[in-house]
């Protein structure tokens, strides 16, 4: 464990969180989600409260560098999800990288029980995707042909495995996966996640809230590397990498 970086956040400039943050691999996922202290993915319904300032900074540099934002479609309603846009500085930096302005959103749905008109789509800088799956019937995907791309892979559910497949078609190599916990539990399924970056915030929620992966269970156990903890304001900010801390 001798490779593990312990600092405090506030001791790094951005660039350093920036570093801290660079993947392994040209291609790579990253889920990032916030937990309390005890293990609750939400509060009071949302994963926002846990959430706080120094979590944010981090979840901002997190956006600033994958090509395509990945969530369901239950966290970006129950979340308020609005277009993805960036602040100057990260667009700047961006720039800087040779990358778009602005990386891309995909929504995963499985029933595209979405509203075509909201600003998601209609006021997003980049053409958004709409992942869903190949036997939903036309009438519900066709409303969002003229706002998004439609991605349609899988019977019933989506395919994750083929939807990243064909988000890399396009050259969108880098994903960073947002959530919500059933979304994340079919990454953790299909072996698709490379990365868990996990705030766990000072609280204790108490029992009811759900964990930060749901619905049905992953085959086994998959084996995480620690690569580090930053603190900040009582919060642990932890990057897990795929892959046994022996090796």
């Amino acid at each position: 464990m001798a490779d593990v970086l312990y600092r405090k956040l506030d001791e790094l400039t951005d660039d350093q969180v920036y570093e801290a943050y660079a993947p392994p691999e040209p291609d790579w996922l990253r889920v990032n989600f916030v937990s309390s202290a005890d293990g609750a993915a939400t509060l009071e319904g949302l994963s926002g409260p846990l959430s706080g300032a120094e979590d944010k900074r981090v979840f901002k540099v997190l956006r600033a560098r994958c090509d395509v934002l990945l969530a369901g479609s239950g966290t970006v309603r129950a979340e308020g999800y609005g277009p993805l846009v960036l602040s100057e500085d990260r667009m700047a930096w961006r720039r800087a990288q040779g990358l778009p302005e602005v990386p891309v959103m995909a929504i995963a749905s499985r029933t595209a029980s979405l509203d075509p008109e909201s600003g998601i789509f209609t006021e997003a800088p980049r053409r958004p995707i709409l992942i869903v799956p190949a036997d939903l019937p036309e009438e519900a995907v066709e409303p969002f042909r003229d706002v998004a791309d439609v991605i349609a892979v899988g019977t019933g559910e989506v395919d994750f495995t083929a939807a990243v497949a064909a988000l890399r078609a396009r050259g969108l190599r880098q994903v960073l996966c947002e959530g919500g916990p059933h979304v994340f539990g079919s990454l953790i399924a299909a072996g698709l996640a490379d990365e868990l970056d996990l705030t766990v915030s000072p609280l204790l929620v108490g029992a009811g809230p759900i964990r930060i992966a749901e619905g049905d269970p992953a085959a086994e156990a998959v084996p995480l590397r620690l690569r580090h903890v930053l603190e900040a304001g009582g919060n642990l900010i932890l990057r897990y990498l795929r892959g046994s801390s022996d090796e």
